[in-house]
């Protein structure tokens, strides 16, 4: 998938699967097992404009204190998790000052999106935002992205009025002359808007879709994950990955397409076997991007990418 001339690969990982940069976690390393990410296009974590404490305790080094977070819970036979994180994270400045995204040497994203509670001070947000982006160009190594992340079901915000500021966003970020690529859910991302971005010029690629909200009407969690309750209910509920979302995510973008849109669509959920990918490709993406299958099927993540390489992709 290449945007604006910079090729990103068929493969990118969901916000946040190696950590803030790259780093990943400490299952990674384990030997055999461990998940092998060569060929798969870095995407941070998300942050925020400000300091977030989030669900989930970080160390000085903004890795996860605990091996197992509380905020995640999983269902690897039924190929399932749940989370609720509530994008924790140190802030964006912070984050710069460690000098590790400009040393990096091949294409990536910066994820981000802001929590501010009314939609005047989210565009300020994302207006500081920006500009200390832009304070840093001049350091980076190598290109980058920015996947702003407009679906999160943990901030406790109505992401459908979000996606209405998408536009706004859109052109603000616009100003830094990178590739943007705003992030959605299925559960919140009503086509006549994706249409509009269609036409956006700053808007080069989606990326579809974020985990949907636990409870959920498309999808039956009693059949999926055993409970009408989720097992985050004291985190806000949290939102499910995996398995239960790759056909509907496929039904989106499929319809998407059908409608006309024509940009790039980087998509995602449940992927966790080379079939998977294969679906996604003949549904009309033009990349895809692994997540929950790095703890849930550590062992394919290779084969998988490998597997995407070997397809030729439409819409890239």
């Amino acid at each position: 998938m290449k945007l604006r001339g910079i090729d990103f690969g068929n493969v990118l990982g969901a916000s946040g699967v190696q950590g803030f940069f790259g780093e990943g976690y400490p299952f990674h390393h384990f030997p055999l097992v461990g998940p092998n990410f060569k060929g798969m296009t870095f995407v941070s974590k998300t942050c925020t404009l400000l300091k977030n404490k989030g669900h989930m305790p970080l160390r000085n080094d903004f890795t996860p204190k605990e091996w197992f977070p509380k905020c995640i819970k999983v269902n690897f036979l039924k190929g399932l998790a749940v989370n609720s994180v509530g994008l924790s994270n140190p802030g964006i400045c912070t984050l710069f000052r460690k000098k590790i995204w400009q040393k990096l040497d091949k294409p990536f994203f910066i994820s981000i999106t802001s929590l501010a509670e009314t939609a005047k001070d989210r565009i300020n947000e994302y207006g500081i935002m920006r500009d200390a982006i832009g304070m840093n160009m001049k350091d980076f190594t190598s290109s980058f992205g920015i996947q702003v992340n407009l679906s999160c079901p943990n901030t406790g915000h109505d992401s459908s009025r979000m996606i209405a500021e998408s536009v706004s966003v859109l052109e603000i970020l616009g100003r830094l002359g990178v590739p943007l690529m705003p992030k959605y859910s299925i559960e919140s991302a009503p086509f006549g808007a994706m249409l509009e971005l269609n036409q956006h010029p700053d808007c080069d690629a989606i990326c579809v879709s974020n985990t949907v909200p636990f409870g959920w009407d498309k999808i039956d969690f009693k059949e999926a994950w055993g409970s009408y309750e989720s097992p985050l209910a004291h985190l806000g509920g949290g939102g499910l990955s995996g398995k239960a979302l790759k056909p509907l995510v496929l039904e989106y973008i499929l319809k998407l397409r059908s409608l006309g849109f024509e940009k790039p669509i980087n998509g995602g959920g449940g992927i966790l076997c080379k079939k998977n990918v294969l679906d996604y490709c003949k549904a009309g993406a033009a990349s895809v991007f692994l997540g929950s299958v790095a703890f849930l099927r550590p062992w394919r993540v290779k084969g998988i990418i490998e597997y995407a390489d070997s397809l030729k992709w439409q819409y890239c």
